[in-house]
């Protein structure tokens, strides 16, 4: 894979990175190469590769994302799709939020919410399901909630109560207005990189795009705030001031529109067969929180 890229080259160093829950991403160090790339090899939908390709092209110039240095999104005779990418020296925010220095989560906080504001100038003519091109192909069916509360793997989880009362709520997502924005759909404190700059913590790179839709920006602000809580607030209010700062707009009782959002994802998590029962047991809190218009209480 790496000489396809640079032939007759040889890797010093291999280092694998932690995070990539469906693809393998490698830190390599090549002879004769200042300094290291990453390779990541995608070892499912081979399209994803091309749509990360294609996404990571159009939104370069406003998002701080990863160099392509070569891709082959086809792959090469046996071997799947991979990309050859320049490796950004940061930490995961999640990383800095354990830390505990609050003036460096503070402004990388702030720097998250600008750039998820740029993200969401982007747009498309439709929403759905981003694709190569990238184009928008199928949009999530309506009643999407429903059917994932009637799936056997989340109602082996999910109290007959809870989600009678979660669907209860599927009226008040489904009257949202739709919207047609790129949305990351994994803007999670563990795909945003984070460094200091010269006067202040910034964002180094997004990363992980394969999950990318077309929809509501509220989808990618639940998901960076999932575990801000109100009571004890870390990344609040420093995230919604930098989003606001970069031009995006919030609407009237934003918060907890962003937590009838995240059902939509807590849900669909929760009817994957392969689930750890504490994960679980963490998303089915986190549903119960907001059905409740509380904090969740998570260990």
């Amino acid at each position: 894979m790496v000489q396809a890229a640079f032939p007759r080259v040889q890797v010093s160093d291999v280092e694998s990175l932690h995070g990539g829950l469906r693809n393998t991403n490698l830190k390599l160090r090549i002879e004769s190469l200042a300094g290291p790339i990453v390779l990541r090899v995608y070892r499912h939908d081979p399209m994803l590769c091309q749509k990360e390709l294609d996404l990571l092209r159009m939104v370069a110039r406003a998002v701080p994302v990863p160099e392509v240095i070569h891709a082959e999104p086809r792959g090469i005779e046996e071997l799947p799709p991979f990309a050859l990418m320049r490796f950004l020296e940061g930490i995961p925010f999640r990383e800095l939020k354990r830390s505990g220095d609050a003036a460096a989560i503070a402004q990388a906080a702030f720097s998250a919410g600008e750039t998820l504001a740029a993200i969401g100038r982007f747009k498309f003519d439709k929403a759905g399901w981003i694709a190569p091109g990238p184009s928008v192909t199928w949009a999530l069916p309506d009643g999407f909630v429903d059917s994932c509360l009637e799936s056997p793997n989340l109602q082996r989880r999910m109290t007959a109560e809870l989600r009678k009362r979660t669907r209860g709520l599927t009226s008040a997502i489904s009257s949202l207005p739709e919207e047609m924005r790129l949305v990351h759909c994994d803007f999670s404190r563990r795909n945003v990189l984070v460094r200091p700059g010269d006067a202040r913590w910034r964002v180094a790179a997004v990363l992980d795009w394969e999950f990318a839709v077309s929809g509501s920006r509220l989808a990618d602000i639940a998901n960076f705030l999932r575990y801000d809580l109100q009571s004890r607030p870390v990344a609040e209010p420093h995230f919604s001031a930098g989003y606001a700062s970069a031009g995006g707009d919030l609407p009237d009782e934003w918060r907890y529109l962003t937590k009838l959002v995240d059902l939509v994802a807590l849900c669909e998590m929760l009817t994957r067969d392969e689930l750890p029962d504490g994960v679980a047991t963490e998303l089915v809190e986190l549903v119960r929180a907001t059905v409740e218009h509380r904090d969740p209480q998570l260990g």
